[in-house]
């Protein structure tokens, strides 16, 4: 009996090597189908050879009774479950609101953080702060961990809220941010903002591409299918994004045309720039706009005042953006004026280059003195509705010699910076390839999602 099994299971594996050699892009197939439907596979392979159903089968039948639901769960109650959840702190947050969104059901937990001045003060005093919590399988709080990063400083904060007992501690801890890079990519549908929104951009990252890319597009002009690559610093607290930091390379494509740039600084340089892959600098004189991440409300054209009601031409750009946004100027320069002017409320007027001035006007408060050198970048104030406005804005003017000039115009005047030198150039271009490859690894992503 036991040759004959013997001798049926070598017919069987000749067969088998036999079929593997004659048809094997067909037992490809059919291994696949055994990946996907366990069933179907083995009825392929049992099926390779007729005289394999001679062999004797034999049937076992056996009922089995489950457990009741009672015993499960008394055997689940054995083992420690901890569920992870993340979110961040909103204006309107209570601690059940926010303790609800993590997925907790404690009250104790939120009578904790209610009656804790510590606790209060790191979840509500900020909105947008990065808040965890780990769960048991009752949806208890073991631990919650909310962290930021304190005006002026490059560490970051951690606050633990923690189960001890029966009840709740609290503690403070100050870490260090862990710098890293992350890559990303995104296609045009409408607009750049709303592109970068879907892509999980960080609109500080978004902005540095509007600026990087000013003088090569037109971004109220982008068409439909238009797309970007972008790699960039990211500052992390524990494996958590807190930050985005400086643009490290970019590419965009649009209407046809390709435009790439990295940022460089040549070893003992005190200033870092952009640059195209050739080595051609992309400083700018003037960035594009004086206010990350906003919208045009009103250009440089004839336009009825919203005050007077009257036509008159309008001087400058208004953007749109919330009282407190951050104002900078656009470029290098001295401060002229700081303070009120009739109309313009609270203004700041830059001396720049050959006879150029910009002006800022309705700030809601002013960061700098008469007097004072800024540098491109560099916070003026913060945008706000005072003098003759009817809501939050920026009201820009670029000026020379004294006279209006369209403010859209400044970001294609080029500085000129300077080149790569020869004795950074080997360097220079390792990181070019290696940037290069990144950023094609991001658009390989864009195009597998559109199709």
């Amino acid at each position: 009996m036991i040759n004959g099994i013997l001798a049926a299971e070598e017919l069987v594996a000749s067969r088998v090597v036999r079929t593997f050699k004659s048809y094997p892009r067909q037992i490809g197939a059919a291994i696949a189908g055994l990946l996907l439907c366990a069933g179907g596979g083995a009825f392929a392979v049992a099926t390779l050879d007729q005289n394999v159903a001679a062999l004797p089968v034999q049937q076992v039948f056996e009922s089995v009774a489950p457990l009741s639901l009672e015993s499960q769960s008394s055997e689940l109650d054995r083992f420690s479950f901890t569920l992870f959840r993340t979110d961040a702190t909103r204006a309107s947050d209570t601690a059940e609101a926010l303790l609800g969104r993590l997925g907790a059901s404690d009250a104790a937990a939120a009578s904790f953080i209610r009656g804790n001045a510590e606790a209060r003060n790191a979840l509500f005093s900020r909105v947008g702060r990065t808040v965890s919590a780990e769960l048991n399988h009752d949806q208890r709080l073991n631990r919650l961990l909310a962290r930021w990063i304190p005006d002026g400083n490059g560490g970051f904060k951690r606050l633990v809220v923690e189960r001890q007992g029966e009840g709740f501690g609290v503690r403070h801890e100050a870490e260090t941010l862990v710098a890293t890079s992350r890559l990303s990519s995104g296609v045009i549908r409408s607009t750049l903002f709303a592109a970068t929104d879907a892509a999980a951009l960080p609109d500080s990252v978004a902005s540095q591409l509007a600026d990087i890319f000013a003088a090569d597009v037109d971004f109220r002009q982008l068409r439909k299918g238009d797309r970007f690559a972008v790699l960039y610093e990211s500052f992390e607290a524990d494996g958590q994004s807190l930050r985005a930091g400086r643009v490290l390379a970019a590419e965009f494509e649009s209407n046809g045309r390709t435009f790439q740039a990295m940022w460089y600084q040549e070893p003992g340089q005190q200033k870092g720039s952009y640059y195209r892959p050739s080595g051609e600098s992309l400083r700018k004189a003037y960035l594009a706009s004086p206010v990350e991440f906003t919208r045009v409300s009103s250009g440089f054209a004839m336009r009825t005042h919203p005050i007077l009601n009257t036509w008159r031409q309008h001087n400058g750009v208004d953007y749109a953006a919330p009282t407190g946004t951050p104002v900078r100027t656009v470029g290098d320069g001295v401060v002229d004026f700081a303070g009120r002017q009739n109309g313009y409320g609270n203004i700041v007027v830059v001396t720049h280059r050959n006879k150029q001035q910009t002006a800022y006007a309705h700030l809601s408060r002013i960061d700098v003195r008469e007097g004072q050198s800024v540098s491109q970048g560099q916070t003026l104030g913060a945008v706000g509705a005072t003098g003759w406005a009817t809501g939050p804005h920026l009201h820009f003017e670029f000026r020379i010699d004294g006279q209006p000039h369209d403010p859209t115009a400044i970001a294609q005047q080029n500085e000129g910076g300077m080149p790569i030198t020869a004795a950074a150039r080997p360097a220079f271009d390792k990181l070019a390839q290696a940037n290069r490859t990144e950023l094609a690894a991001a658009f390989s992503v864009v195009q597998a999602n559109a199709n």
